[in-house]
């Protein structure tokens, strides 16, 4: 196996806050003589991500995922520990590390406000100092593939979320990065927004084999995209791996829908390692453990008591998964 593109070794990172006391008298002693206190946003942060990679990077509010993402980004200095992508010091190599990173954060923008996006795109090609032929192709490509091309003359700020953030994305692109750090990309969009955003990284990723840090609030995305899932909390990785093992590693649980042709069975008879979670009308919900009872026979046992029409598996929600996940490890939003 090649070298790991992105390589975070380590990574402590320390912030010092100012405390104050509450009260006329405290703020006068804050004035007089301030006090802090150290918080680790980082406390021995590791991983490594392979050149093409798709990686979900979640964790709750405060976990360290942004500190992380602009350590990276070369945004942020380390405390301890090392970082090195592609080769390179982030720090150290920044000019060079930069023309090869886009980055899209949610809720900022690259692109100039009150200009129209062609122009913004013009002068992203000209800071990143884009070939003119090659700049132009690639702009095209990306205008086609986001379906950008009714955007193109009209001011960023005449644009709808769903709009900028794809107008946000082709401008992280335009000058081919191998690296590309997603932050919240569908946070505030409507569903045909959403799916837009998620087939086209899909594409990215696998068409140009571009290596992708995704870090969301929003399961579906990370569902619909991440190939391996890295969970912080506390300044610490709590979990690296692939989002079905992630869903064993929480419950082995999974779920069986049955509609029957009538009325669901009130009393269903079921065996060890089987439960009835709902009952609506014709509709019956059971929790099973695949460990102790295999889904073909459970199948088998109710379609044998009573008329069925139609069964579906289903696993955890991606949802309580991950909610789940943080309560075991004490990692749960505040």
């Amino acid at each position: 196996m090649s070298a790991p593109h992105v390589i975070a070794d380590r990574l402590v990172k320390t912030y010092r806050i100012a405390e104050r006391d509450d009260g006329l008298l405290g703020a006068i002693r804050g004035v007089l003589r301030r006090r802090h206190r150290e918080v680790r946003a980082l406390d021995g942060v590791s991983f490594a991500l392979q050149r093409g990679e798709l990686l979900g990077f979640i964790g709750p509010n405060g976990a360290g995922k942004s500190t992380t993402i602009k350590i990276l980004a070369g945004i942020l200095r380390p405390d301890g520990g090392r970082v090195e992508i592609g080769g390179l010091d982030p720090q150290a190599d920044r000019a060079r590390h930069v023309a090869r990173l886009g980055v899209v954060f949610g809720q900022r923008t690259q692109l100039w406000w009150d200009l129209p996006v062609r122009d913004g795109y013009a002068l992203l090609r000209d800071i990143y100092r884009v070939e003119p032929a090659r700049g132009a192709r690639t702009q095209d490509e990306l205008v086609a593939m986001l379906r950008l091309e009714a955007l193109l003359d009209q001011p960023v700020r005449q644009l709808s979320l769903g709009q900028r953030m794809r107008a946000e994305i082709a401008a992280a692109l335009l000058h081919e990065p191998e690296l590309l750090f997603l932050d919240e990309p569908t946070i505030g969009l409507d569903a045909p927004s959403k799916l837009a955003v998620r087939d086209f990284v899909k594409r990215m990723n696998r068409e140009r084999g571009t290596t992708v840090l995704l870090t969301t609030h929003d399961m579906h995305d990370l569902e619909a995209l991440a190939e391996r899932v890295i969970v912080i909390g506390h300044g610490r990785v709590l979990a690296d791996s692939p989002l079905a093992a992630l869903r064993a590693q929480v419950l082995a649980e999974r779920r069986l829908v049955v509609d029957y042709a009538g009325q669901a069975p009130a009393a269903p008879l079921l065996p060890d390692g089987a439960s009835v979670l709902a009952r609506d009308g014709q509709t019956l919900t059971l929790a099973f453990d695949p460990l102790r009872i295999a889904a073909p026979a459970l199948i088998a046992q109710l379609a044998a008591a009573h008329p069925v029409e139609d069964i579906r598996l289903e696993g955890l929600p991606i949802e309580e998964v991950v909610t789940r996940f943080y309560a075991l490890h004490g990692a749960a939003e505040a």
